[in-house]
C-alpha cells in the first residue's frame, strides 16, 4: 500500500513581485504527480500578495496602546502594530468588542473567544519576528482568498488538489483554504508537525506525496470491513 510522503521545496526568498502559483510551478513542477497535494504555508502566500507592512509605516490608535496590553506576550497582537493591524484589517469597533466579550468569557473559564469574535485577520497577522527573513521586520496580514490561490495550483499544476496552510512549531496546524474535494481537517493532521521551513531553509511549499492513492486504500478496507 502506498505511503504519505513530505516532500519540503526550497525556493529562494519569495517577494510581492512573485505569483505564488507560477513559483510552485518552477520550484516543484517537476516532483509534483497526480496523487499529490501541494500544501504552501499562509504568510509566503500573503507576502506574494503584497500583504505587509512596516511598523514605522503605522501611527497607532490610543484603543491600540490600551487593547494590546492585554494580550499575552507571545501574541502577536501583543504590540500596539500589531493590535493596530487587527483593528485596520478587522474594524476597531469589532476588535473592542470581542476584547470586552473576551475578558468577560475568562471570568467564566473560557478561553479563544476573543479570537472567535475579533475576526480571522486578527488570528492570522504575523508580528515583527514572526516569519522570515527580511519580513521579520514586517507585519504580515493573512492571504487573501486562500481557497481561489488553492484552486489556482491544483489547476496549473494537474495535481490532486491543494492548501494553504497555517502551521506552527506548537502542534498546531489550521488549513486556511483548500481545493475542492479536500478534507481540511486531514490535512491539518498530516501537516500538524510543521513541514515548512519559513526563516533560513526557505522551504515554503511542502508536496504530499501519494494522497490520493493512500485516500482510496483507505476506502478499499472500509468497503472490504463493511462486507
Amino acid at each position: 500500500m502506498a505511503e504519505i510522503e513530505l516532500k519540503p521545496v526550497r525556493t529562494r526568498i519569495l517577494t510581492a513581485n512573485d505569483d505564488i502559483v507560477e513559483t510552485i510551478a518552477h520550484y516543484a513542477g517537476q516532483d509534483i504527480g497526480p496523487d499529490d497535494v501541494v500544501s504552501v504555508a499562509e504568510s509566503v502566500v500573503a507576502i506574494t500578495q503584497g500583504r505587509i507592512t512596516r511598523p514605522e509605516e503605522m501611527e497607532p490608535s490610543f484603543l491600540a496602546k490600551v487593547l494590546c496590553r492585554f494580550v499575552p506576550q507571545k501574541g502577536s497582537l501583543s504590540s500596539c502594530y500589531g493590535m493596530q493591524a487587527a483593528m485596520d484589517a478587522e474594524g476597531k469597533w469589532r476588535v473592542l468588542f470581542a476584547m470586552i466579550m473576551g475578558f468577560l468569557a475568562k471570568l467564566i473559564g473560557r478561553n479563544g473567544v476573543f479570537y472567535e469574535l475579533a475576526g480571522e485577520q486578527a488570528a492570522l497577522i504575523d508580528d515583527v519576528t514572526g516569519t522570515m527573513p527580511p519580513y521579520d521586520k514586517h507585519l504580515v496580514y493573512g492571504p487573501q482568498n486562500p481557497a481561489g490561490v488553492a484552486e489556482a495550483i491544483k489547476k496549473r499544476l494537474g495535481c490532486f488538489g491543494a492548501a494553504v496552510a497555517d502551521v506552527n512549531d506548537l502542534k498546531r496546524a489550521a488549513v486556511l483554504g483548500a481545493s475542492e474535494g479536500l478534507d481540511p481537517q486531514t490535512l491539518a493532521r498530516i501537516l500538524i508537525d510543521n513541514p515548512f521551513g519559513n526563516a533560513s531553509q526557505k522551504t515554503p511549499i511542502v508536496i504530499i506525496k501519494n494522497y490520493a492513492q493512500v485516500e482510496a486504500d483507505a476506502q478499499g478496507v472500509i468497503r472490504e470491513r463493511a462486507k
